[in-house]
């Protein structure tokens, strides 16, 4: 049996993890630093930040709580 072939991240799923990112390095801030904020581990925010993860809406509403910014900010597109 083939091994399941990785499914390719939404564009909403990518812009949503760039703007993440993006908010945290603003702070300057590590993943361990955003996950202590919004009690979350790091490596799954990691991988929120790289599209690999489906985020709920409860836990995108804690990301942009940790990072003191409204949800709002984290789905719109920054260009």
């Amino acid at each position: 049996m083939l091994a399941a072939q990785p499914k390719t991240p939404s564009a909403e799923r990518l812009m949503f993890g760039r703007r993440l990112r993006e908010e945290r390095k603003l702070r300057d801030w590590t993943l361990e630093d955003l996950g202590e904020r919004c009690a979350l581990a790091w490596n799954y925010i990691a991988d929120v930040e790289r599209g690999e993860r489906n985020v709920t809406i409860d836990t995108a509403a804690k990301l942009a709580g940790g990072l003191g910014v409204p949800l709002w900010q984290l789905l719109r597109s920054s260009e």
